[in-house]
This record gives structure tokens, sequence and C-alpha cells, in this order.
């Protein structure tokens, strides 16, 4: 499970760009809730404000969006979840959404957002919680397992 700031790195060249494209590139089976559509498309908005991307790279990203092996499911289940890991935690809403899939679904989530994941790595939800740097330890893991 990846987040918006996995995804944005997949057409924006920033920190940890490499280690997020790998992921893709790993053929993992990866999902993220129909959120993540809206934030990656508001972070090319805020670049082109600043004129650090085209118009067209924009629509391009969002069109790539839908090309990639990303399984996108609805947050309409993970609305309670959600709101539990916002008011437990201190995080967003919109962050809650991200962990409410990774914890439904029993699986990973992988982020590059370091202020939710130092929020959570301490908490009963780092087992689900990977950096994205960390990626070759966690596959290493999952594999030995």
């Amino acid at each position: 499970m990846v987040d918006a700031s996995v995804a944005v790195k997949w057409f924006l060249p920033e920190d940890h760009t490499e280690a997020a494209r790998g992921l893709v590139e790993s053929g993992s089976d990866l999902l993220s809730p129909d959120l993540v559509r809206a934030e990656v498309g508001n972070v090319m908005w805020k670049r082109w404000l600043r004129g650090e991307v085209l118009a067209e790279s924009t629509i391009e990203a969002l069109r790539d969006l839908e090309l990639l092996p990303l399984r996108i499911e609805s947050s309409e289940l993970l609305m309670e979840t959600a709101w539990n890991v916002a008011r437990l935690y201190g995080r967003s809403f919109y962050d809650g959404l991200y962990v409410a899939l990774a914890v439904q679904m029993g699986c990973a989530f992988v982020t590059a957002d370091r202020k939710l994941y130092n929020a959570l790595n301490d908490s009963d939800l780092n087992e689900h919680l990977v950096w994205v740097e960390d990626l070759d330890l966690a596959t290493e893991s999952q594999e030995n397992a």
C-alpha cells in the first residue's frame, strides 16, 4: 500500500524517487485508496503554480497514474478507522485513510512522509509501516517469513 508521498515520486524527481520507482518496477502488488488521485493531482498543481512543471506534464502524470499497476480501493469502508487514526495519533484524516487501508488489507504501508512515519513508528501501527528507503529490508523480511 502506498500513499501520495510515494506515488508523486513516480512522476517528479525528489528525494527517494529512485526507491519509489523501484517499487513499481519490482512487480509488487500495489494499492492505495481513491484519495491518492486527488493528492497526486494537488501536488502536481502546486508544482505547476510554482513554475516547476508544465501543465502538459501534469496532465501526462495524471494519465500515467491510471496506467500504473496500482489498484485503487474505495475509501468508503475506511472512514471510521481513518477517523480513529487521526484522533488517536494526531494525523490528518487523509493520512488515516492510507493507514486504514493498510490495516484493513493486512499489508505494509510504504510512505515517504517523514512526519507521518515518525508519528506512527513507535505506535501499535508500526507493524504496517515501511519507510520508502527501507523497501529492500521489507522485501527481504517478507521473503524470509
